[in-house]
């Protein structure tokens, strides 16, 4: 920690009892620590965040920014190996979430179409209503098409009007 600076505080703790307890039932302590311990173990985390933040701030301000980013953290952090192994590990994890989140269609339409709950001869068993929303979305893929495909007639023209030398500027 660099040093100490004289700020206003929230009264009370910042982080809620039971998982500080959880924490320091899972590195060893009494299964029901002390209530001065976990103030003190609140003080502790609280302070490490604030003057985080704060070494964050003045590498961001060393860089004549005025919003901290992600890597001035990572900057920060750069002599502590093993916890800028852990925030690399974790920004991988969450990036990796995030690309799987967006694979993953959850539009019901689409789950219908795609899992179908056919049965064994092929029948989903019930009135049609899936292939109704089939035929209705072709249509639409159709019309969409008709227009993409007017569109892109149009921006192929734009293109070969000019002999591709030129550049504009805008």
């Amino acid at each position: 920690m660099a040093e100490v600076r004289m700020r206003q505080r929230q009264k009370g703790q910042q982080f809620p009892a039971p998982e500080l307890e959880s924490f320091l039932i899972a590195y060893g302590d009494d299964l029901n620590p002390l209530p001065t311990t976990i103030r003190v173990l609140d003080e502790i985390v609280t302070d490490y965040i604030i003057e985080t933040c704060h070494e964050a701030a003045a590498v961001a301000h060393h860089a004549r920014r005025q919003k901290i980013k992600l890597d001035d953290f990572k900057f920060m952090l750069r002599r502590d190996a093993a916890k800028l192994g852990r925030v690399s590990e974790i920004l991988e994890t969450d990036k990796e979430l995030k690309r799987k989140r967006k694979a993953f269609d959850t539009d019901e339409g689409a789950v219908v179409a795609k899992g179908g709950g056919a049965g064994v001869d092929g029948d989903d068993g019930g009135d049609g209503a899936v292939e109704k929303e089939k035929g209705k979305g072709r249509e639409k893929d159709r019309e969409g098409g008709k227009e993409d495909g007017e569109r892109k007639r149009r921006k192929k023209k734009r293109g070969e009007k000019g002999d591709g030398a030129s550049v504009r500027s805008g």
